[in-house]
């Protein structure tokens, strides 16, 4: 697959960041131990110097320690000088006259580093007999040399392998994101008419298979979001064509043939029929500020009250209702919503049941289970999770007055999980269908 302009500028910005930053470690790593090690070299040849002259000067101290010094012009290759209580030079070798005359080495407890007649040299003294001193000055300059071309290995030595790291770091970086830039190349080129298509996994059981079984779960999930947002604007069109399909047929109906259909009974439908688009139209809006997560409020509210607001509700529309399992709860919640809830639960149980319908809150630890069941037919083990889809009626032979628009359970649900609860349905005392809602206590 060809690389765009994007993703070629991509691929070398994060190339080229990544070499940077490892050539960057690198080279404060390298220049770290190459200073390090040039200083501990450094220390090492120094101290083997003084080692070298302190034991050469207790040499020449022993052979020269007598009262006249026999011996002295007979060392060759070596700069001493024998000095006088007075620091004058009282002998010296054939060196250190050739190169000092008569002036004398400097004499310190310590070794010194100077140059003579253009030469390193290491100056240590010792005591003789006699009050008189052992000057003794050690060229450095095979030492110096050392170190210098350590310096210059390292000089040239580092850099190299600088250049070695970034091109190996760029390599390196290529290959493993060449796999990184497939993947982002293919999701590029999945747009919204083409969800179906998932990223190939490598076989390499590493981070980029991980990935991309992550993609193709994300592209999943987007698939499926997406195929219920068809299916629910396409139920949202049918539920709402077929009211306004009604309203226009008994208008049609009225105009062509208006001794047929007098205008109150066209009022009645038309009023009836936009009832029912107003209830969907709502339930539509509240289902779509549920899942925005807006206009909630939080405050203390009593679900026994609101259960039993319910209770008498069903009693006077003739359900025989039983409330004696409501007891005190109070949760933090919106009570318009919390409201709705158990409106909903109720309107489904009294529209299923066959004559008996029970209600109950009971608080129990932290949470309240709020029950309402009905003894209807119930609902099937299978069919439990796709009763609260939207649109959902389990008997599709059953009337849309009978049957309501199929929202209420979806709605029913989303409050419940707005309110940080949850909802489900199993079978009731009587064989019916039993809904229980799980809400977290008031704190």
């Amino acid at each position: 697959m060809a690389e765009g302009p994007a993703t070629s500028r991509w691929w070398r910005s994060v190339r080229g960041r990544t070499t940077l930053g490892a050539t960057l470690v690198v080279a404060v790593a390298l220049a770290i131990g190459a200073i390090s090690f040039y200083a501990i070299l450094s220390a090492n040849v120094q101290g083997s110097a003084q080692r070298a002259a302190e034991q050469r000067i207790d040499e020449l101290g022993d052979r020269l320690g007598g009262p006249r010094n026999p011996g002295i012009d007979e060392l060759d290759d070596e700069f001493v000088q024998i000095l006088g209580p007075d620091g004058s030079v009282r002998s010296a070798s054939e060196d250190a006259r050739e190169a000092q005359g008569s002036t004398p080495l400097p004499v310190s407890d310590d070794p010194q580093t100077m140059t003579i007649d253009g030469e390193p040299m290491l100056v240590v003294s010792d005591d003789l007999d006699g009050d008189q001193t052992l000057v003794l000055a050690v060229s450095m300059e095979d030492d110096a040399e050392t170190l210098s071309t350590v310096a210059t290995l390292l000089a040239v030595a580092v850099p190299l392998l600088l250049l070695l790291v970034a091109a190996t770091t760029w390599l390196v970086t290529g290959r493993a994101l060449r796999p990184v830039t497939r993947i982002r190349e293919e999701v590029d080129g999945i747009t919204a008419e083409r969800l179906h298509q998932r990223l190939a996994v490598p076989a390499s059981a590493d981070e980029i298979a991980a990935l991309a079984t992550t993609m193709n779960g994300m592209l999943d999930r987007l698939d499926a979001a997406a195929a219920a947002q068809r299916r629910f604007v396409s139920d949202a069109s049918h539920e709402l064509r077929s009211p306004l399909a009604t309203i226009r047929q008994h208008a049609e109906l009225a105009q062509a043939h208006p001794g047929v259909t007098s205008i109150g009974e066209l009022a009645e439908v038309v009023s009836d029929e936009g009832l029912r688009l107003q209830g969907i139209v709502e339930s539509l809006l509240l289902l779509a500020r549920l899942d925005e997560g807006a206009g909630r409020r939080a405050e203390p509210v009593d679900l026994d009250d609101l259960a039993l607001g319910e209770v008498r509700r069903l009693r006077a529309a003739g359900v025989e209702v039983d409330g004696s399992g409501v007891g005190a709860a109070r949760v933090d919640g919106d009570p318009r919503l919390l409201g709705q809830l158990l409106r909903n639960l109720a309107d489904n149980a009294a529209r299923h049941a066959r004559g008996r319908v029970a209600i109950g809150v009971t608080p129990a630890d932290r949470h309240v289970f709020v029950t309402v069941e009905d003894d209807g037919t119930g609902v099937p083990a299978d069919e439990r999770e796709r009763i609260f889809e939207r649109f959902v009626r389990l008997d599709e032979a059953r009337s849309r007055d009978a049957g309501g628009s199929g929202l209420g359970l979806a709605i029913a649900q989303g409050i419940a999980t707005a309110e940080g609860g949850t909802i489900v349905v199993d079978d009731s005392r009587w064989g019916g269908a039993r809904f229980v809602v799980t809400l977290p206590l008031a704190s």
